[in-house]
Formats: C-alpha cells, sequence, structure tokens
C-alpha cells in the first residue's frame, strides 16, 4: 500500500492487473485491525506521502486541480452569498443545495459504471469542459443583472448532473495515475489540495464579492478550468482496451451487491452516509449563521469557510499518518468527534470562537471521509472500484442535498443553531451504531474461534 517490500495484505480483495476481468468468486470477509501489517513495514514519517509527485501523470493533475479548485470554492462562497442575498431564506440555501448535489445521489452510479467501461482521462476532458460552460453562464447572468434565484438553481442542478459523472471518473483515475502502493498517499494528497484551495479560495472569494461584484468571481471560476484541462490534455496512459461489462443497469446492480456483501464497505458507506446527511449539511447554513447568528457580511463568511478548509486540510494531512492498524476505526472516532464539534459550534455566538470551532468539526469530517476512501478503494476489487468509488459519492455528496433540505427547513422554523445541534447528535448516534456493530462482529468473530 505504501512501500513496495511490504508483505501482501489480506484484507485487499483486488485483482492482479492481468486477471481484472476474469469472473471471481466473492471475496471472504476478514477481521479488519487484527489482521493488518505491523507499523514496522509502513513508512508514515511527516513527508513520506509526497512520494506520490514521482508520477509525472500526478503532478499535472495535482497542479491543474489546484487551480480549478481555488475557483470552484470561489463559486461556492458567491453562489450561497448571492442566493442569500437575494432572499434572505435558509430555506432556499438548503434548495441550492440540494440541486447542486441531487444528482449525484442518483446517477453516479452510471458514472460509476462508465469509469469501470471507458477511458478515464477523455471522460474527464468532456466533464471538466461542461463545467467551465456552467460557469461561464453564471457569470454572464449575473453580470447583465439577469440572475433569479431559480436560474442559480437551475445551474446548480446542471453543475450537479456533470459531478454526478466527474467525481467517479476523477476519483477512480488515482488508481491508474499512481499504482496500488502510493495509492492511499495519493488520497491524502488529494484531500489536502482540495482542502488548500478551499482556505485560499473562500477568502479570496469573501474578498473579491465585495471589491467587484459577484459576476467576477463566476469569471474568475470558468477561467480557472482552463488549467484542469491543459493538465488533461498532457497526461500520457497506457492505451487500455475499453472494457466489457453488461448493461448499465445490470452493472449497476452488481456494483450495488458486491458493495453490501463486503461488510468493511458497507460499513464505511453507512456511516459516511448518515454524517454527511445530516452533518456536512451544516456548509449549506454558514451564510445564514454568518449573518443572523454572527452579524458578519461576506468577508466574515469567507473566513469562516476559510476555517473550514484549514480543520479539513490538517485532517487530510493526519490521514496520511494514520497506521494502518488503525485504519477501519478511524472513521468511527471521527464521526464521534464531529458531532461533538458540531454541537459546541451551534452554541457559540462570538465569531472568533465560531471560527476556532470550525476547525475540529472540519478536521473530524475530512478525516471520516478520508478514511473510509481509503478502505473503499483497497478493499475493492479491481473491476469494481468505479462502480464502489461512485457509491463512496453517493454517500459523501450525495446525502448531502437531503440534509441540507431538512436542516434548513429546521433552520426556517426554530432557528439555525438547533438545525446544526440537531445534525451533530445524528452523528453521534451514527458513531455509536458502528461502533456497536464492529463489538459485535468482534465478538462473532472470537466465539467462531
Amino acid at each position: 500500500m505504501t512501500a513496495e517490500n511490504r508483505p501482501n495484505r489480506a484484507v485487499e480483495a483486488v485483482l492482479p492487473e492481468d486477471l481484472e476481468l476474469t469472473p471471481q468468486p466473492q471475496p471472504v470477509e476478514t477481521p479488519p485491525p487484527e489482521v493488518m501489517p505491523a507499523d514496522g513495514a509502513e513508512d508514515r514519517s511527516a513527508l513520506a506521502f509526497l512520494k506520490v509527485f514521482k508520477h509525472r501523470n500526478y503532478r499535472l493533475f495535482f497542479s491543474g486541480q489546484l487551480v480549478s479548485l481555488m475557483g470552484t470554492w470561489i463559486t461556492n462562497v458567491t453562489q450561497g452569498w448571492l442566493v442569500y442575498s437575494l432572499t434572505h431564506s435558509p430555506l432556499l440555501l438548503g434548495v441550492t443545495t440540494f440541486a447542486a448535489a441531487v444528482p449525484v445521489f442518483f446517477f453516479s452510479v452510471f458514472g460509476g459504471a462508465l469509469s469501470d467501461r471507458f477511458d478515464k482521462r477523455r471522460s474527464l476532458l468532456v466533464t471538466q469542459t461542461l463545467a467551465c460552460v456552467q460557469s461561464a453562464l453564471l457569470a454572464v447572468l449575473t453580470l447583465t443583472h439577469w440572475i433569479t434565484v431559480w436560474e442559480i438553481v437551475a445551474l446548480a442542478l446542471f453543475q450537479g448532473f456533470i459531478n454526478a459523472f466527474d467525481v467517479p471518473i476523477r476519483q477512480s483515475m488515482t488508481l491508474e495515475m499512481v499504482g496500488k502502493d502510493d495509492l492511499r498517499d495519493a488520497i491524502s494528497l488529494n484531500s489536502m489540495m482540495f482542502n488548500l484551495a478551499r482556505v485560499i479560495g473562500p477568502t479570496v472569494g469573501g474578498i473579491l464579492i465585495a471589491l467587484v461584484g459577484p459576476g467576477v468571481c463566476f469569471s474568475i471560476d470558468a477561467l480557472s478550468y482552463g488549467a484542469v484541462i491543459v493538465s488533461l490534455y498532457l497526461m500520457r496512459f497506457v492505451p487500455r482496451p475499453p472494457a466489457k461489462h453488461a448493461a448499465p443497469l445490470k452493472a449497476v446492480k452488481e456494483g450495488i451487491l458486491y458493495a453490501w456483501r463486503e461488510r468493511e464497505i458497507r460499513a464505511a458507506l453507512t456511516l459516511v452516509a448518515m454524517c454527511s446527511a445530516f452533518g456536512a449539511a451544516y456548509l449549506s447554513l454558514l451564510p445564514a449563521f454568518a449573518r443572523d447568528v454572527l452579524h458578519q457580511g461576506s468577508e466574515g463568511l469567507g473566513f469562516l469557510y476559510t476555517g473550514v478548509g484549514a480543520g479539513a486540510f490538517l485532517g487530510a494531512y493526519a490521514l496520511a499518518r494514520v497506521p494502518d492498524r488503525h485504519l477501519f476505526t478511524t472513521p468511527v472516532m471521527a464521526a464521534l468527534s464531529f458531532g461533538v464539534s458540531l454541537i459546541l459550534f451551534s452554541q457559540s455566538h462570538w465569531f472568533g470562537l465560531s471560527l476556532v470551532l470550525l476547525m475540529p468539526a472540519a478536521f473530524s469530517l475530512m478525516l471520516l471521509g478520508g478514511s473510509a476512501n481509503s478502505i473503499i478503494q483497497l478493499v475493492a476489487r479491481d473491476d469494481m472500484r468505479g462502480r464502489v468509488v461512485a457509491l463512496y459519492a453517493m454517500a459523501f455528496l450525495g446525502m448531502v442535498p437531503w440534509g441540507s433540505l431538512i436542516l434548513g427547513w429546521v433552520a426556517e422554523h426554530f432557528g439555525t443553531s438547533r438545525a446544526v445541534a440537531m445534525g451533530g447528535c445524528v452523528c453521534i448516534l451514527a458513531a455509536g451504531l458502528a461502533w456497536y456493530d464492529r463489538k459485535s462482529e468482534r465478538l462473532k468473530l472470537k466465539a467462531a474461534e
């Protein structure tokens, strides 16, 4: 997983490259932490993950994505601020988030099937070009003062359809860029890149909203897609013939059944889904929290998003340092910490304290998502990886819109603080259920012995 001389792991159910498409019997479930290799076999030093940059394709991917993601975060801040400025409605903030993410819930499994079947680089060129067009339309409508909240919602829905295919393809392409040995470190570095953009982008976005207006912010995002499109053109992969699968619906069904039969994958997906639906949805309420609870303007909102990005960046770095023997318990502990942090944040009415409390919340959510993603990609078979990663995208991103609608309704009727606190309580409950399930499984294994 991280070093060439490591022994084979019993927990990995992936196939050799030359047997990737051969029908296989269902892999036997194995107990997680007890079968992990000893710490002495791993390199978890402070900068060990940087060896991923030895891969040329990954260097291109990283540089292009970093620029593009900064533009994306500028748009995220601007879009939320513009919706709330036009409507002053927490519910419509939730509706906008719902529109942007709900296609991921319904269609990402088809994106995963596409990822397992066709050339990933060419597929990403299509999705990234369409995303550039979406941002350009948003910029033109805003600069010409034709924008309304329902046009924002419609374009957010369009972006959601793009993401439903883009996310599983981009996530599963990581293996082709770095290989299995460096996969987990690449996942950690991807998360750091995402959150480095989150640190810089929202701060710049909050300042730009005040200085030049939201139209320019959307224009910057449209231009930023050029970096990732160029990087994709420059990548070179060994040509592979398209994989032959069943019809799309049957391929999707096979992926779902495979994920359900693998206990570790099933457990990780369930925990991520609950915490994303009721915990991660707090992000959609940040504009309302900034204005109504903390009495801040767009600059204050930008700093709140920056606090979220800083905490998540540290969480991504912590993921690279987690020993293998603790990897399978990390999502449970992260979910518990996430819930407690959200409850504490919901009770703060002082901007400085709220900014500080956002960091452990974001840290925990990123550690939860990153560790679950690592487990899923390491356990999944090669020929199923795209579809399993699509299910992860459905759980991590696709569940957020449902939670945003629920928390938006709660915030509209009972207040934003209570809505965020309720989400934290659900995350604690999910962690407790996951811990009980793990404990029960260990008791069954001991009884079987």
